[in-house]
């Protein structure tokens, strides 16, 4: 049996032996059968065609590498297209790692020869199959007479460094190059203008054309210079046609004598010989016709300007450089454009941004002085109020001084909205419930021909936000889609609670990645034009009749928008409609709502008090009325009409004072400077700062001094008393 035992599985050991011997013969016959298989398939292919090891060793090429590749004989790869790429090394190690993970993959690139295409199979584990395969040549077809023309042309990198120099690059500099100050002896070469270039036989005049490549790059091509004339190269003009450099042939009195293919792509379908470049071009400040002349008699200083085509169907900018050549012993231009439209774009952004900051630094101070006067004429007429009932006959008349103040405060308001320099008091909101409170007077608001919808997310997150302002912003913006509406429609409020996971970049605005509440505010009006958006929240911009509003409803809605720390876009159709969406960021933790002053002016007047009340304010009418005010609800007011004086009075050490109201701007010493002087005498005084600027133009040095307030200005006299009121209990 143990006999029988053995022999049974020595026998099986022995069969496992020989399959497992098959199954390792095949596998190795496999690479050998793949790359047999690949040699008669690329052997009578048209295509350059290569099998290499692992490590580049060409097993194989068939006839069209060698014609191709111009060799008789290969050994790697590298060293076979080292000839054809400036570094086939990288290339090679790109693809190869790619097809060691993929099965293959294949590479476009631009060298001197042309457009080729590189590809890869793998065909075993260390054997591939390489194509190069022609896609075209750089430049266009070559015309007769032409042969042999080819424009000394340098590839630059992001930071100038260069990247590729053609042949007749390095037949005219001598060699390779690896900076641009090996070839110009006056840094940076300006394109369309001539610039010194150090040649093999010397320093040499060149006209400069740069043009964009792509991913960065740059190609930087160096013309004849205009003064020798084209006459030398081959059949003059028309050695320019297939130039890619947009360049236009003048007379002297500007008229188009000719023109290459990417001038006419540029300009447009205007540009025709026989027409005058001042149809084609605006935007000089001048007569172009002067600075044609100026420039055939050599009085240019400036060498390039930007001026605007007159293409109707888009904006475009262009720098033209003009150039003096002679034809046939007469003079005449030639001018060199290079499409500035992105530049200029840049450049009106930033002229914007600075008008707009400049527009809220002016919105800034004329409310300041607003508020003070507005102070003045809203707290006297509260006066007059107390000492007249209904039935006077005065009454209604100050009722209505009194309610134009109030708008001209809101029309204020506005303005420091816009400038993002208001007052907020933010707490934690649901906008649900904003909305639920709002929605009666939003239906007001938009009539009866208008229908007005909500929607909401289920599951919305609260966002912290001040209420009224937000309020604000949502008026306007279904006031705006309202009247985008005259015939009526729907107007559909929608909030939702989204994600973003990346930086959502739009309309060159950056958006943090994180939660955010979005509100739409989406309407089936009119629309609005596409020159229009990007100037929709400017302030006074409207599409409105004179006379149909302050022209300062969105750009309030934007003021209040990045100011509560959200964004606001817009998407637009003619015709089609209008949406506004708004992001605000999830408020995370729920924090408790600030106390905020009742700023309903009523007409209950507080209890009587007594106290004493130190009031510092630079301006006498509203230091009048303040004073007032406060004596009448039984307060005793010390005044004082700076923080010299104020520091003066206090130096009276038996004087007892419960209360400073002192403005924050005044002349000399400012109110939280004086207040921090005097407390470290009288440390138990409260305070209560009023100003005319926003409380978070000094939101931190008050929040340095203890027991102090902010009233902001317009107050009425109701407001005032109750604050003093409050700080005195």
């Amino acid at each position: 049996m143990m006999t029988l035992g053995l022999l049974s599985a020595g026998g099986t050991l022995a069969v496992i032996g020989c399959v497992m011997l098959a199954r390792a013969t095949v596998q190795s016959a496999r690479p050998i059968a793949a790359t047999d298989s690949a040699d008669s398939f690329i052997a009578h292919d048209t295509i350059a065609s290569f099998i290499a090891e692992q490590d580049g060793l060409i097993h194989t090429a068939n006839r069209a590498a060698h014609r191709l590749l111009q060799q008789d004989s290969f050994t790697t790869l590298g060293a076979a297209l080292s000839e054809t790429f400036a570094n086939p090394a990288g290339i090679l190690y790109r693809l190869q790692s790619r097809a060691d993970a993929t099965g293959s993959a294949q590479e476009d690139v631009a060298t001197r020869a042309g457009q080729l295409r590189l590809s890869v199979f793998a065909i075993s584990a260390n054997r591939f199959v390489w194509r190069l395969e022609q896609l075209g040549a750089r430049a266009a077809p070559v015309r007769a007479g032409q042969e042999g023309v080819q424009l000394p042309m340098l590839m630059l990198g992001r930071s100038d460094v260069v990247l590729f120099t053609n042949d007749a690059a390095r037949r005219l500099l001598g060699g390779r190059v690896k900076t641009l100050d090996r070839v110009f002896t006056d840094l940076p070469p300006v394109s369309g203008a001539l610039a010194k270039v150090s040649c093999a036989e010397g320093t040499r005049d060149m006209l400069v054309s740069v043009v964009d490549a792509g991913a960065g790059r740059r190609a930087l091509y160096l013309l004849p210079p205009p003064e020798a004339g084209v006459q030398g190269q081959v059949q003059g003009w028309q050695a320019f046609q297939d130039l890619p450099v947009p360049m236009i042939r003048l007379a002297p009195d500007g008229a188009v004598r000719s023109f290459n293919r990417m001038a006419a792509t540029l300009v447009g379908a205007k540009l025709a010989e026989g027409v005058n470049i001042a149809q084609l071009m605006e935007g000089l400040g001048r007569p172009i016709g002067n600075w044609l002349s100026d420039t055939l008699s050599n009085r240019v200083v400036q060498k390039s300007e930007f001026l605007r085509l007159t293409r109707t169907d888009r904006e475009r900018f262009v720098q033209v450089v003009l150039n003096r050549i002679m034809e046939d012993g007469e003079a005449s231009l030639i001018a060199v454009l290079h499409d500035a439209t992105e530049l200029k774009s840049l450049e009106a952004q930033f002229v914007q941004s600075q008008k707009m900051q400049a527009i809220g630094q002016l919105a800034g101070g004329v409310a300041h002085d607003f508020n003070n006067l507005l102070t003045a004429i809203s707290g006297h007429c509260d006066l007059l109020l107390l000492r007249h009932d209904q039935g006077d006959a005065d009454y209604g008349d100050l009722v209505q001084i009194n309610q134009n103040a109030n708008r001209a405060a809101g029309l204020v308001r506005q303005l420091l909205a816009f400038s993002r320099k208001q007052t907020l008091r933010p707490e934690t909101l649901d906008l649900r419930d904003t909305l639920a409170d709002l929605t009666h007077l939003l239906n007001r608001l938009v009539g009866e021909k208008v229908t007005l919808t909500l929607s909401h997310d289920p599951v919305l997150r609260p966002i912290r936000a001040d209420k009224r302002q937000l309020e604000q912003v949502l008026m306007n913006l279904v006031v705006n889609a309202r009247d985008a509406m005259p015939a009526g429609g729907e107007i559909r409020i929608v909030t939702e609670c989204i994600t973003l996971t990346e930086p959502l970049m739009r309309d060159r605005v950056h958006v943090p990645a994180g939660d955010y509440v979005t509100v739409e505010v989406i309407d089936n009006g009119q629309g609005i034009p596409a020159d229009k958006v990007p100037k929709v929240f400017e302030p006074f911009f409207t599409t409105k009749r004179t006379g149909e509003g302050t022209d300062l409803g969105l750009s309030t809605a934007y003021g209040i928008v990045k100011q509560t720390g959200g964004f606001i876009f817009v998407d637009s159709q003619p015709g089609t409609g209008t949406t506004f969406i708004l992001y605000f960021p999830v408020q995370e933790t729920k924090d408790e709502a600030p106390p905020r002053p009742d700023t309903s002016a009523g007409t209950h007047a507080p209890a009587s008090s007594d106290g004493v009340i130190l009031l510092v304010e630079d301006e006498a009418p509203v230091r009048a009325f303040a004073s007032r005010a406060l004596r009448m609800r039984g307060f005793t007011v010390l005044e004082a009409e700076s923080a010299e004086a104020a520091l003066k009075t206090l130096e009276d050490r038996d004087l007892n004072v419960d209360v400073f109201v002192t403005d924050v701007v005044m002349p000399g010493m400012d109110g939280p400077s004086w207040v921090r002087e005097a407390l470290k005498e009288r440390p138990g005084v409260r305070v209560v700062f009023v100003s005319g600027y926003a409380e978070d133009s000094f939101g931190e040095e008050q929040k340095q001094i203890p027991n102090s307030v902010f009233l902001p200005k317009p107050f009425s006299l109701t407001e005032l008393t109750e604050m003093v009121n409050k700080q005195m209990h």
